[in-house]
């Protein structure tokens, strides 16, 4: 069953909220990040990639960089940037985009319901990436960024948060310049605390949605400081870390598309031509094509796009990962005929976020940076649960959800 711990969470002043609140540290490279911070002094970002705070080309990796994390972490709380709750709340956190709007739950989840299974992942983690997280929660003892968290859907949770959100007013209510809402309330009535937490002890697992970096370096960090404690007793802070989790009934996933820098030597006709091979192809003309269902994909080459319809047969429909739409076109398109063997590690692909429109993919193909592009359908919440209670592991770059999740809302302590 799934633990859901209230804490002492360490946030902003309302009059700094919105400057200290941040995107996570991986939707930004360094330099992106530089210019997200420029002229705000308050933003996360100098704590969660303080790299910022270097020469540009500074490689972020070094212990230095790691040290100025926490030195701009102590900075921030000696300057009441970052204020600790007097006792322990949950949040309700809301995010607001296109009309739509979603509300999480922000609490500790366990460490021990990651190790044990309970809070499923759908994600392979690369150890590089998760050694970086470590290192950064090693030396701030913090979880500086939540993670996001999806669990089935109950109506006495969906109710209680209504309540809160319709009788209290929010500590936190900002448009981000990226023009989506964020909206936080707190939950200090001990009572409701008390009901939440009940309820959230009767959901069998809990979902990563995004963020599986993050929470692989919190429980492995927490596992590390339970070693190092002959003391240890279960109850410390080092045993929870941060998460904000959602019904999965509220939460939608959006495309995540595919450019490739050359056509294996083919030329765009030929490619075409083996395309042929497993997929109907109509040629559309100049007008963008975006998949409205289902192993249909859109691809742009030379100024033009392409409908793909998967002929029947090329996947198997009892393979819950041969069915998704990434392994499709992996299968068939990217390794078969381009030579993409593996998406991890071949330069030759790159991924573009759903968010950025279609409009990007054609940009990056014009330019002439890549040769070729391609739209897909996005997976559903029901694929990704089905996958994650499988057992079984997405290809990489399947999901993309949007609104990310603000850094610097509040933050969880470790000791």
């Amino acid at each position: 069953m799934a633990v859901l711990k209230p804490f002492k969470g360490l946030r902003p002043p309302v009059e700094l909220a919105a400057k200290v609140a941040s995107r996570p540290y991986d939707v930004l490279n360094s330099e992106e990040a530089r210019v997200e911070a420029k002229g705000n002094p308050y933003t996360l970002l100098h704590i969660i990639k303080p790299e910022i705070d270097f020469p540009s080309g500074t490689d972020e990796h070094t212990e230095p960089v790691y040290q100025k994390a926490i030195e701009n972490f102590n900075v921030w709380r000696k300057n009441g940037w970052l204020v600790k709750d007097a006792k322990d709340s949950l949040y309700i956190y809301a995010q607001t985009m296109l009309g739509r709007t979603q509300y999480g739950i922000v609490g500790c989840a366990s460490v021990d319901d990651y190790l044990d299974g309970v809070i499923r992942k759908h994600e392979l983690t690369r150890n590089d990436k998760e050694e970086d997280r470590m290192k950064h929660v090693r030396i701030t003892n913090a979880n500086m960024e939540p993670v996001f968290f999806a669990y089935p859907a109950v109506k006495e949770l969906d109710d209680i948060v209504a309540k809160i959100v319709s009788t209290q007013l929010p500590v936190y209510d900002f448009v981000a310049e990226d023009g989506f809402g964020h909206h936080f309330w707190l939950v200090d009535e001990e009572q409701t605390i008390k009901r939440i937490v009940a309820l959230f002890t009767k959901i069998p697992v809990t979902y990563v949605a995004d963020g599986h970096h993050r929470t692989a370096a919190a429980a492995l960090v927490g596992k590390e400081k339970r070693a190092k404690n002959p003391n240890h007793t279960g109850d410390e802070e080092y045993n929870y870390f941060l998460a904000v989790h959602f019904p999965d009934n509220q939460l939608k996933i959006i495309d995540y598309n595919r450019t490739v820098k050359d056509l294996n030597g083919l030329s765009p006709v030929e490619l075409v031509e083996k395309i042929h091979e497993d997929f109907e192809v109509q040629k559309l003309g100049t007008g963008t094509y975006k998949p409205n269902q289902l192993h249909n994909f859109g691809m742009y080459l030379e100024g033009e796009w392409y409908k793909l319809i998967t002929k029947p047969g090329r996947y198997n429909d009892n393979d819950p990962i041969g069915i998704l739409d990434v392994t499709i076109l992996s299968n068939l398109i990217l390794d078969k005929i381009l030579g993409i063997k593996d998406l991890r590690t071949d330069k030759r692909v790159d991924f573009i976020g759903g968010i950025r429109g279609l409009g990007e993919l054609k940009t990056r193909v014009d330019s002439g940076d890549m040769k070729v592009a391609f739209a897909l359908y996005p997976v559903s919440m029901k694929q990704l649960i089905d996958i994650a209670d499988s057992g079984n592991i997405m290809p990489p770059k399947t999901t993309w959800f949007e609104p990310k999740l603000r850094s610097g809302l509040v933050v969880h302590e470790l000791e």
